[in-house]
């Protein structure tokens, strides 16, 4: 099976048209809600990383592993709790980790003004400086007012998933073992060198850069999306549906 992580401000029901376009021969796609691990108490990156493995590994003894933005962070944290156990690994537009401890503070930062936001400002005005970002221009997003009722974990994931509190990955990618495709968009340069960078420290890694595309891929190109996906797939893995 394909377990998709969405990115921060996402939904499980963000991967629903991938999950329609996705051939059956690759599995079924299992759309993971990422709040669901924060609605109790605080969870760093490596226990998410920990707790995910351990989970899917009960259902699961053939999976691959789909995560976006924050949802690729998640994912490489996912991947390096157990190296050997994964057969393959979609990252899109994700951070491998920043360098100096300068500017994880900053984005420390930064994320516990989100999260400050996040409980306290009105839902839409929330939503509307979220979108505004420059990174994440590019695509009208869908309707994200049902997400109002998760806002305390949301609000968590600002602290607990921060990329300023996360360790810079880049010299443990060498541990992972499956195949990674690693997907950016063409006009996302900074995500775009970070993977160029990521994958370059991988086993088995490769990088394609989708074009006229910016940090959301699979909104923007969804079709180019899931070619990629579905070919690097095919060449790596012969899956049960």
């Amino acid at each position: 099976m394909i377990w998709a992580l969405h990115g921060a401000v996402g939904s499980s029901a963000d991967w629903r048209d991938f999950a329609q376009k996705v051939s059956t021969s690759h599995g079924e796609v299992r759309r993971i809600d990422l709040w669901r691990f924060l609605d109790c108490c605080p969870m760093s990156l490596e226990k998410f990383g920990d707790t995910l493995a351990e989970e899917i590994s009960r259902v699961d003894p053939e999976p691959v592993l789909l995560g976006y933005s924050m949802g690729g962070r998640l994912a490489l944290h996912a991947l390096l709790a157990r190296p050997h156990f994964w057969k393959a690994a979609i990252i899109v537009s994700a951070h491998t980790g920043l360098k100096s401890e300068l500017e994880r503070a900053a984005r420390r930062k930064k994320d516990a003004e989100w999260s400050a936001l996040t409980l306290r400002s009105d839902w839409g005005d929330f939503l509307d400086q979220w979108n505004s970002q420059s990174v994440l221009s590019g695509v009208t997003m869908p309707d994200r007012s049902s997400l109002r009722d998760r806002r305390a974990s949301i609000a968590r994931s600002f602290i607990d998933w921060s990329l300023g509190d996360q360790q810079n990955l880049s010299s443990r990618l060498q541990d992972i073992e499956c195949p990674v495709l690693w997907l950016t968009g063409e006009r996302d340069e900074k995500f775009t060198a970070v993977a160029h960078s990521a994958v370059s420290q991988l086993q088995h890694g490769e990088h394609e850069v989708i074009a006229d595309c910016g940090h959301r891929v699979h909104w923007e190109k969804l079709d180019e999306f899931s070619d990629h996906c579905q070919l690097f797939l095919s060449k790596h893995l012969k899956l049960s549906t």
